[in-house]
C-alpha cells in the first residue's frame, strides 16, 4: 500500500489484478484497498482486447500480472497502455517482482480512512462483446457484506478453504468476511477433486465456497467418503443452479450446514437457503435474508401479486453504486416502485410461495413467446428431464 501511494495512486484509483489466485493476488487486492484505492480483478478468461478495454475502462495506473498472462498479451500485440506492470510471480523484462518493488520494510500508507461511498472494487461481468460492464461496489456494500450479514458465521477461528477465483465475486463472498474476521483462507489457483480433498482434511476446513458442479465432482469421487471433513461449520454454494437432488445428496453426506446464496454481483437483493433447517425447500433459493426485499413485476413494469410468475426486482443495503463509465446500462437495471424507491431488476423469473421462498423458473431474456404465451425454458427441461434416458436439458 506505501508503494503504491509513492507510486502516484491516487484515493478511489483502479489497481488491475491479472492472474491465476494466489498469496500475492490477495496482497494486492488487499494492498490496493490499504491503500484508499480500488481493487479491480480481471477476468482471466476474457480475450487480450477485452482485457485491455477492461483495464483502459478501469483507469488503472498499476497493473499486477503474472507470466503465464502477460506472455499471453504481449504476443497478442493489443495495446495495455501506459499501466506500470508488476509481477505476481517472477520479474520478467522491466517488470520487476513483488516483493523487490515492495516498499521498505516498517512503511506505513499514509492516507485518511475510507469514506462509506468510497470505491471499494471494481468486478467486471461476463461478455461475450465489447467491455464487460465494471460493477463498482463500494466499502459501505462491503462492510455490510462482510461484517454485518456474517457476523454469527465467521469468528477468528474460521479456516476456509477457496478454489474458485479471486477475480469472481463468488470467492469474495467468502474470502473478505474471513479476512474481516481474522480467519485464514487457503487459496487453490486451480481446483482438483483429490488435492482439495486432502488440503480440507488436513488444514480442518471450517468453510468453503464451491460452485454446483465442484459438488457434483467432489461427491462422486470414490475417495470422497474415506476423508474426515468433521471440522467442515458452512458450505456456501452459487452462481449456478444448484439441483434439489444435489443438494439432498450434499445433506446426507457432506458434513456442516449447506447455505445456498442466490443474487447479483450488482446487488439488489440476496436470498439464502439454509437447506440444512429447511429440507422441504430445496427446490428453491431460499428467502430474502434481513433488510432485503423482492417484488415480482409483469412485462410492463406493473406490480404482481404473491404467487405470481414474473421478472424479480430486488432492494437491499448492498447494491452497487453502478455500472463504472456506463450510466445508461445502471438505469436499465433500474425500476421504481410507487413511492419512487430504486429496485434493481435481477434478470430471473420467479415465484415467491407464502413462506417467503423464491423459486427460479428462468431467465427474463430467455423466455419464449408463442401465440401470446409465455412459455419459459425452465418448464421445458424439467418435462425433458423425466424423460428415460435424459441425462441432462437445456
Amino acid at each position: 500500500a506505501a508503494q503504491l501511494l509513492a507510486d502516484g495512486l491516487q484515493r478511489g484509483q483502479a489497481v488491475a489484478i491479472l492472474g491465476t489466485t494466489s498469496v500475492a493476488y490477495a496482497l494486492a487486492y488487499l494492498g490496493a484497498i490499504r491503500a484508499g484505492g480500488c481493487a479491480a480483478p480481471l477476468t482471466t478468461s476474457a480475450t487480450p482486447r477485452q482485457l485491455a478495454n477492461m483495464l483502459a475502462d478501469s483507469g488503472a495506473i498499476h497493473l499486477f500480472i503474472d507470466r503465464e498472462k502477460r506472455a499471453e498479451l504481449t504476443a497478442s500485440g493489443v495495446d495495455l497502455g501506459s499501466a506500470h506492470h508488476i509481477m505476481l510471480d517472477a520479474a520478467d523484462g522491466d517488470a520487476p517482482a513483488m516483493d523487490s518493488w515492495m516498499a521498505a520494510a516498517g512503511s506505513t500508507p499514509d492516507i485518511a480512512p475510507p469514506e462509506p461511498g468510497d470505491p471499494f472494487n471494481i468486478i467486471y461481468s461476463s461478455g461475450t462483446t465489447g467491455t464487460p460492464k465494471g460493477i463498482v461496489h463500494s466499502h459501505a456494500m462491503r462492510w455490510r457484506q462482510s461484517v454485518a450479514g456474517f457476523q454469527s458465521i465467521y469468528s477468528e477461528d474460521a479456516r476456509a478453504i477457496l478454489s474458485t477465483p479471486l477475480y469472481s465475486n463468488t470467492t469474495l463472498a467468502v474470502f473478505l468476511p474471513t479476512m474481516v474476521h481474522g480467519g485464514l483462507a487457503r487459496l487453490m489457483g486451480k481446483f482438483d477433486v483429490g488435492q482439495w480433498l486432502k488440503a480440507a482434511e488436513a488444514m480442518r476446513a471450517t468453510h468453503t465456497m464451491l460452485v454446483p458442479v465442484q459438488y457434483q465432482r467432489l461427491l462422486s469421487d470414490p475417495a470422497f467418503d474415506a476423508h474426515d471433513l468433521s471440522s467442515m461449520q458452512i458450505k456456501f454454494c452459487t452462481s449456478a443452479p444448484f439441483s434439489a437432488e444435489l443438494k439432498a445428496e450434499a445433506l446426507r453426506r457432506f458434513p456442516g450446514g449447506l447455505v445456498e446464496i442466490y443474487g447479483m454481483t450488482e446487488g439488489g437483493v440476496v436470498c439464502m437457503l439454509q437447506a440444512h433447517n429447511f429440507p422441504d425447500k430445496l427446490h428453491t433459493v431460499g428467502q430474502p435474508v434481513k433488510g432485503h426485499e423482492i417484488k415480482v413485476i409483469d412485462e410492463n413494469g406493473n406490480e404482481l401479486p404473491p404467487g405470481s410468475k414474473g421478472e424479480m426486482v430486488g432492494r437491499s443495503p448492498t447494491m452497487m453504486s453502478g455500472y463504472k463509465n456506463q450510466p445508461d446500462k445502471t438505469r436499465e437495471m433500474e425500476w421504481r416502485d410507487a413511492d419512487g424507491n430504486l429496485w434493481f431488476k435481477m434478470g430471473d423469473i420467479g415465484i415467491m410461495d407464502e413462506d417467503g421462498f423464491v423459486q427460479i423458473v428462468g431467465r427474463a431474456k430467455d423466455m419464449i413467446i408463442s401465440g401470446g404465451f409465455n412459455i419459459y425454458p425452465k418448464d421445458l427441461e424439467e418435462v425433458l428431464m423425466q424423460q428415460p434416458g435424459v441425462a441432462d436439458a437445456a
